[in-house]
């Protein structure tokens, strides 16, 4: 165990010192450490002796990088896709956290105050989107309707959501798979 411990922890220093590191690095280093844990511990739980905990370790280093290198690889593919189909969109933005891909409009760009009906202007931007999404088909999609400050607690709440059930609409319109698009509203 010990071995390993400072196998992972030099692999952590190397890592450390090198130049900042790609989000498909950044998956392969996560999913070795995750890997060699849960294989060490698996291995330990199985064999009950060191040799058999250092094979689970190493074995799952390996399947937790290989595994960790792709989802970073598919994300960073399908993140540079968005930037590239958005590249003229004023009121978008694009973040990525490890595997989330945020894509945000200007609620002025997709609604008119109070309404749930997308502006005609929205369903470029949600072709391109929908695009994009049919190229990536392992990907989930939460949807998340906002309102501006006007009206009370309770119509927000109802007019987010069903903003949101808008943009899944017109995404399933594109081809976008329903199973794989959510929606929640925030008022």
């Amino acid at each position: 165990m010990k071995r390993t411990a400072l196998l992972l922890l030099g692999v952590s220093l190397v890592a450390g010192c090198a130049e900042p590191m790609t989000k498909t690095q950044k998956g392969t280093l996560i999913g070795t450490g995750t890997g060699a844990a849960a294989g060490a511990a698996l291995g330990q739980a199985i064999g009950r002796d060191t040799g058999s905990t250092l094979i689970g370790a190493a074995l799952g280093a390996a399947v937790g990088g290989l595994t960790g290198g792709m989802i970073g690889n598919y994300m960073d593919k399908q993140e540079a896709e968005m930037w590239q189909a958005l590249a003229d969109v004023e009121g978008a933005s694009i973040q990525r956290t490890q595997d989330v891909l945020s894509v945000t409009f200007k609620s002025d760009l997709m609604f008119s105050t109070g309404s749930t009906a997308l502006k005609g202007g929205a369903q470029d931007e949600i072709t391109r989107v929908a695009r994009v999404l049919n190229q990536y088909p392992q990907t989930t999609v939460q949807i998340a309707g906002h309102t501006d400050s006007t009206g009370g607690a309770d119509l927000n709440q109802k007019l987010s959501e069903k903003r949101a059930l808008a943009v899944k609409s017109a995404l399933t319109g594109h081809g976008v798979a329903a199973a794989r698009l959510a929606t929640i509203g925030y008022g």
